[in-house]
């Protein structure tokens, strides 16, 4: 049956960045399709991913850390592994985003950007590929990207340039493990409606321009993108290597 190749049972994944938002929305959706899934936030899981996950039947397990910390990275794989036994999917979604003019940009909230949207997808990434590699087994990575992959930004120097950094890293990944039986790839989320966008739509007048732009005529929701992150998650996105998957109500198509 082709809808059997969406299936996710007997998987184990990891999402990064899942107590909230496109996260959690994410999360959910693969323990939907079968998957065991880790969750993971930078504080306590307080609207309860990892509750619902094991709710649908599906092993489960939190961690809390920051994503800037370069020790955490191993510690994360390394529960991952230890709760399920290996890690067939990796779903870098955790992200964080800073507004300021480029002349007044912060060093600080530079050197975090880079470390949470950037350091973090590849060391992640890193880790568990080496895990993939070494049993031998075929995995799937989804990094979460934007549509700052292919636009500048206002205000979001440092944002911009580490998402740029995702759609390449992507490509990068893909051209090394995509005959090993590692499918990496990503999802460039358009104006979605989560935190990182709520100065935004509280801008009358930034929202009104965004919406004007969106041929969907809405703000894209975390649901809207589960489908495209299960897709590329599964065995039906077998031949799809090093693609940047846009789900933006038609947003670069204008």
């Amino acid at each position: 049956m082709v809808l059997d190749a969406f299936r996710l049972d007997g998987k184990n994944a990891l999402v990064t960045g899942s107590s909230r938002g496109l996260g959690a929305a994410i999360a959910l959706g693969l323990a939907q399709a079968g998957a065991n899934v880790g969750c993971h936030g930078r504080s306590a899981d307080t609207r309860g991913t990892t509750e619902k996950v094991l709710q649908l039947g599906r092993k489960s397990f939190y961690l809390a850390g920051d994503m800037s910390d370069t020790e955490f990275y191993p510690a994360l794989i390394g529960r991952t592994l230890e709760e399920f036994g290996s890690i067939d999917i990796l779903v870098n979604n955790a992200g964080t985003i800073l507004r300021a003019p480029a002349v007044e940009y912060p060093q600080s909230d530079w050197d975090e950007l880079i470390a949470v949207n950037l350091t973090a997808v590849f060391r992640l990434s890193q880790l568990a590929g080496a895990d993939m590699l070494k049993r031998g087994t075929k995995g799937k990575i989804v990094n979460i990207a934007s549509l700052l992959s292919l636009q500048g930004g206002v205000f979001v120097p440092a944002y911009a340039a580490a998402k740029g950094g995702v759609a390449q890293l992507t490509k990068a990944l893909a051209n090394e493990w995509a005959a090993k039986g590692i499918n990496v790839n990503a999802i460039a989320p358009g104006y979605m409606a989560t935190d990182n966008t709520t100065a935004l739509r509280q801008d009358p007048q930034r929202s009104r321009q965004i919406l004007q732009r969106i041929p969907a005529g809405r703000w894209g929701e975390p649901n809207d993108i589960v489908g495209a992150a299960v897709f590329l998650c599964s065995s039906a996105s077998e031949y799809v290597h090093g693609h940047l998957l846009l789900v933006d109500g038609g947003w670069m198509g204008r």
